[in-house]
């Protein structure tokens, strides 16, 4: 039998320490009160070819050099 997420989460809420519970109530309200912004992809499409080749090219290459390096004093 699956149990749902609702009943996951309660499981997981009757084992912890009321502060831990009212931060989770806390949070899923603020979940509830968000509302997810965008826009849709095909609105988008007038961008494509903004930027130069060249600058694309640049980009790729700090992306490349720049990526997988964990800086260790950032948080």
């Amino acid at each position: 039998m699956d149990i749902s997420i609702v009943e996951q989460v309660i499981e997981q809420l009757k084992v912890m320490p009321q502060d831990l519970q009212w931060q989770v109530l806390e949070f899923a309200r603020a979940l509830a009160g968000s509302t997810t912004q965008g826009v849709p992809g095909w609105q988008l499409l007038r961008f494509a070819g903004a930027i130069p080749p060249d600058d694309i090219q640049l980009m790729r290459e700090a992306i490349e050099q720049d990526c997988e390096q964990v800086d260790t004093d950032e948080w």
